[in-house]
């Protein structure tokens, strides 16, 4: 038998190299196990702005306004100064009046000659090579003088072609051509959660840029705009600058910001430039907005007053009031009516109805569906003109005192006279006139209020009244339909 003795160098160098065998195997191994998991997570960085603000930049502008004010003037000459403290530099110092030359004659203006003041600074972007400039009306109104500046340092005189309030959108115009001009993007394609910048002048400093992302759309801070709201930092000076997407295309116009201190506090709202396109092409060509109305006040649609009403779930726009003799009124529609649709666009809620009337052309037909006593119904609106004077609606008469009767709703009710339903434009119903203890009383209901409605009965007189409230169900929330001045409340009780 043979016995084999190898070194321990060599036993040494023999583990070693399997050992580093294995290791290669594994690494091997590890890397093509998660090599496909990372080719399934795709690498997000964040953009270079760099080329998009150099592109963007000339057709961004500086507004600045300025207001005529009549400067009082003292006796002697010096603007602003009252004669008693002119007088004390000139008895007590021995030296001239601040700001005017010295000798014994100093020219003297009349008293209060109108004078040039800086009014306020914003900013605008170029939408035509032809001068054309997109701003806030707030940055323009009342100004005496426009002056934009771009950013060649140039700076003319600009003319206001037209403003809209309503939703914070300004066109003017300057003296020039070949401008730089800013794409427009479509704003209804923008994408909660993407990159975003704003060029602008914060506190007069021009083409200042900051970037940031779309927090939520269509944010409801007005009746006709669906705000695109941003995490951009925005601060006085950027109203009516550009909002831009990461291919440099206006997606807004920076409008508003969310602050307590005055300043910003990470959020910002941007009018979206579909709208503002819109109220600019009317602006270009009628130097106004038109928008189209129908004479109806809206309430809050709240799940109590949907459920009682049978819709189930808060949708559509409910109406609390209709103008007497307006284009609803004359259409069919009625206090108390829930509007479903306008149109063909769904009114998801009360602040879509404003807007879908507003695009609507005045003079023509609108297809309205209404929901009323547990079922749809549909009627053709004409629609009317913005500027169209708006019926006055009087305040309710105060309540008589015969014909009292009592009911489970804790009220006491009698009939309205003439000229109560003519002043709350009804036919029917019975005035609260005492109030006791009862689901009426905490939901608020009061003297002089009219009840029109019980579900969906109307109100014919007191008996037809105490047999409906006699006949509910004590159980099951129903909508009691209240008149007061110019409002229809809805209001869900249980009688138990």
């Amino acid at each position: 038998m043979i016995d084999w003795f190898l070194p321990s160098g060599f036993i040494h160098s023999i583990m070693k190299k399997y050992f580093i065998a294995l290791l290669a195997i594994f690494s091997l191994g590890h890397m093509l196990f998660i090599a496909p998991a990372a080719a399934q997570s795709p690498r997000v960085s964040i953009p270079d702005f760099a080329d998009l603000v150099e592109r963007a930049s000339p057709a961004v502008v500086n507004i600045r306004t300025t207001e005529r004010v009549a400067v009082q003037q003292a006796q002697n000459g010096a603007p602003g100064i009252p004669e008693d403290q002119a007088e004390f530099f000139r008895r007590f110092f021995g030296v001239p009046i601040p700001g005017l030359p010295s000798g014994p004659k100093q020219a003297q203006p009349s008293p209060g000659r109108p004078q040039e003041s800086d009014r306020g600074v914003g900013s605008g972007f170029i939408i035509d090579s032809s001068g054309m400039v997109l701003t806030n009306a707030h940055v323009v109104e009342g100004a005496t003088t426009i002056y934009v500046t771009l950013t060649d340092k140039r700076e003319f005189k600009a003319r206001l072609l037209g403003m809209d309030k309503r939703t914070d959108v300004a066109l003017i115009k300057i003296d020039a051509h070949d401008l730089p001009k800013l794409p427009l993007g479509d704003s209804s394609r923008v994408r909660v959660g993407e990159w975003v910048l704003a060029i602008g002048s914060p506190f007069g400093l021009e083409n200042t840029v900051t970037a940031g992302i779309v927090s939520a759309k269509s944010r409801d801070t007005g009746d006709y705009l669906p705000f695109i709201q941003t995490d951009v930092a925005v601060n006085p000076g950027n109203s009516g600058g550009p909002l831009l997407n990461t291919a440099g295309q206006v997606v807004g116009i920076n409008s508003q910001i969310f602050s307590r201190s005055g300043g910003y506090m990470g959020i910002s709202f941007a009018i979206p430039i579909d709208e503002a396109m819109r109220v600019a092409d009317q602006l270009r060509t009628n130097g106004k907005m038109t928008r189209g109305r129908i004479g109806v006040a809206l309430g809050e649609m709240t799940k109590e007053i949907a459920e009682s009403l049978g819709l189930g779930k808060p949708r559509g726009a409910y109406v609390r009031n209709v103008e007497p003799g307006g284009p609803a009124a004359s259409g069919g529609i009625e206090s108390g009516d829930v509007i479903l649709s306008f149109n063909g666009h769904d009114i998801a809620k009360s602040t879509d109805l404003p807007r879908a009337v507003g695009e609507a052309k005045p003079g023509s037909g609108a297809n309205v569906q209404v929901w009323r006593k547990g079922a749809t119904r549909d009627l053709v609106v004409t629609v009317a003109d913005t500027d169209t004077t708006q019926a006055a609606i009087k305040k309710s008469d105060l309540p008589s005192s015969n014909g009292v009767s009592g009911n489970a709703l804790g009220v006491l009710v009698n009939e309205p006279s003439d000229s109560k339903k003519k002043e709350l434009n009804i036919r029917n119903g019975v005035e609260v006139i005492g109030v006791n203890e009862g689901p009426l009383l905490r939901a608020g209901v009061r003297p002089g209020d009219v009840i029109i409605r019980v579900a969906d009965t109307d109100v014919a007189g007191v008996k037809q009244f105490e047999a409906l409230v006699k006949g509910l169900d004590p159980n099951k929330a129903v909508p009691v339909f209240v008149r007061r001045a110019d409002s229809t409340l809805v209001i869900p009780v249980k009688t138990k």
